[in-house]
């Protein structure tokens, strides 16, 4: 199946030479028909640029954006307005007409496309129905509450039957209640319409709760690509590991000459009894320094550091028999100051 999405070698440069910031630098992914798919990096990585350039709000210094099939970058002007229509956005601050009210904030996508009166207000209104909201059709943006005004930008967004729904950072202005409230919308909408969404954003755990698929953005480019679990699994890269691993555990906290053991649970039971294992079957206890370590769908993921016994011989053990131990990886540290 041909990708909704296909971006090849795409680079965007602002500014010209020693001055210049260049914001992307060689980006290659495909998003697949109908997933949710997800692309996340700390400030600065290059997020809202590739967001902007998936629908050519910003041309890409070099590279090719594919949406359905077609080149965007090659199309001409007007051809380049059509085409958007199947590739929307919702942002964090909503952008709401503030003087229209809810039914007519999603009709305006409609009006502008030259849609019949009468058949735009009730396609709004179906709009509004599908994402729980019938009853705020005559009501006005400041009477809603965030998370309703971002179902009606929801609506909006979806008022032109698009292919693909664009969520720019869309919970980061909601508290966590809400936000869980909106990401079931979207997985609902997903299920129910097919529509591919795709999910920018800085926090992790919006990426966990409903995307199959993640790209980590570091300084423009692409640190790491994959299944969800996979990279909350086994994060291969420091920047994944620093989205993935916020808290993690560092040595260099400890006194000068700490050895340790850094341990990677790589999605392993939850209730593996990694600690009371060694104690008991090597006899070597160790006590834990740090960790930051969570559950997903039953299985650990994580990092913890442990201390590891002065003696090398003991330290040897401890080691062998933790990387015997499945879905386990494991690093000796030690912190030299």
């Amino acid at each position: 199946m041909e990708p909704i999405i296909k971006i090849e070698h795409l680079y965007k440069t602002f500014g010209e030479g020693p001055a210049a910031v260049h914001a992307l630098e060689d980006i290659t992914l495909n998003i697949e028909p109908g997933e949710i798919f997800g692309i996340i990096g700390l400030s600065g990585a290059g997020k809202s640029t590739l967001v902007r350039c998936l629908n050519l709000l910003e041309r890409p210094s070099s590279g090719k954006v594919f949406v359905d099939g077609r080149d965007l970058t090659a199309l001409p002007e007007k051809e380049l307005r059509l085409q958007r229509r199947k590739i929307t956005m919702i942002f964090q601050s909503f952008n709401l007409l503030m003087q229209r009210t809810c039914l007519k904030n999603v009709c305006f996508p409609m009006e502008i496309a030259g849609a019949p009166k009468a058949q735009a207000r009730k396609r709004a209104a179906e709009l509004l129905e599908l994402v729980g909201l019938a009853d705020k059709a005559n009501a006005y943006p400041v009477q809603l509450s965030g998370g309703q005004k971002q179902r009606v930008a929801v609506a909006r967004a979806l008022a032109t039957d698009p292919k693909v729904l664009l969520c720019d950072e869309a919970t980061s202005a909601l508290d966590p209640t809400t936000t869980v409230s909106i990401l079931d919308l979207l997985k609902e909408l997903n299920g129910k319409l097919g529509v591919t969404v795709v999910v920018i954003t800085h926090q992790m755990s919006v990426i966990e709760a409903i995307c199959s698929r993640v790209a980590i953005l570091d300084g423009g480019s692409v640190a790491e690509l994959g299944n969800v679990q996979d990279i909350f699994s086994n994060p291969s890269t420091d920047a994944a590991r620093r989205l993935v691993y916020p808290g993690g555990a560092s040595v260099s906290q400890y006194p000068i000459g700490t050895r340790a053991a850094r341990v990677s649970f790589n999605g392993g039971t939850v209730n593996q009894p990694l600690i009371a294992s060694l104690a008991i079957d090597c006899g070597v206890k160790v006590s834990i320094l740090g960790a930051d370590t969570r559950s997903v769908g039953g299985r650990a993921t994580g990092t913890m550091l442990l201390s590891l016994p002065d003696d090398p011989n003991e330290a040897a053990k401890a080691l062998s028999y933790i990387r015997s131990q499945p879905f386990i990886t494991v690093e000796e540290v030690e912190y030299h100051g």
